[in-house]
């Protein structure tokens, strides 16, 4: 009798290997990355490039895709290296002016700094019984360290800032709220924005704005990778 017994648990199929996972748009994107880079290293020539590139475009699995890139030494080196560095939790000694280049006051009302606007080293940030909005997802970033020092009474200090930035807060809240999401940002020329200050019977809040990025470290990246491909091909 036991020897008709049918086995009810089947066993479980072994996982498939790394390099036989389905490749996702964000595998696809940090391939070109490399080739991008290694064409502007003088690595490959333009034909080797746009041919690799057409085969990650058509690529359907991570074995497939690291094909294209097994023969250069940065896709080595990224996975050795950690992606970031994280910001320092304080501003360099002596960055930052004691004075501030923008003073924001809401007293029984309101201001906001938003738009298209050339953000200082120091912003000073006071709400006494009113409301302060400082938006720098469209700032100008002359600095890379911005400290903004806020001061809510019974008020409300809002500010939102891109999200290719890093963000640190250091604060607190009397009967009150001080909340600053901490944000480290990919690329080490990123600003970094600094929050202090106190809320008391009052709120404080800093946060990414989702979607917005600093256009300005996108457009310094990518001028350096056209004068080393313009240098490569002057050659």
């Amino acid at each position: 009798m036991d020897l008709q017994k049918q086995d009810l648990h089947p066993r479980a199929e072994p996982a498939p290997a790394p390099a036989e996972l389905r490749a996702s748009d964000a595998d696809r994107d940090r391939i070109a990355d490399i080739l991008r880079d290694a064409l502007a290293e003088g690595r490959l020539t333009a034909e080797e490039h746009a041919e690799r590139v057409e085969g990650v475009l058509a690529a359907k699995t991570v074995g497939e895709l690291e094909v294209f890139i097994r023969d250069l030494p940065a896709a080595h080196q990224r996975r050795a290296a950690p992606s970031f560095a994280a910001a320092p939790n304080r501003p360099t000694a002596g960055a930052i002016p004691a004075d501030p280049d923008d003073n924001v006051v809401a007293v029984f009302s309101s201001a906001v700094r938003k738009g298209r606007w050339r953000a200082g080293r120091r912003i000073h940030a006071y709400a006494i019984f009113g409301s302060v909005e400082i938006d720098l997802s469209e700032a100008l970033f002359e600095y890379q360290q911005v400290v903004i020092k806020t001061v809510s009474v019974f008020g409300n200090v809002e500010i939102r800032v891109p999200e290719n930035v890093s963000l640190r807060g250091t604060g607190g809240g009397v009967l009150g709220n001080f909340e600053v999401d901490t944000l480290d940002s990919a690329e080490p020329d990123a600003p970094v924005v600094y929050v202090d200050g106190w809320a008391v019977l009052g709120n404080v809040e800093a946060r990414p704005k989702r979607g917005r990025l600093v256009a300005d470290i996108l457009d310094r990246v990518q001028r350096k990778v056209d004068k080393n491909l313009r240098k490569h091909l002057d050659r």
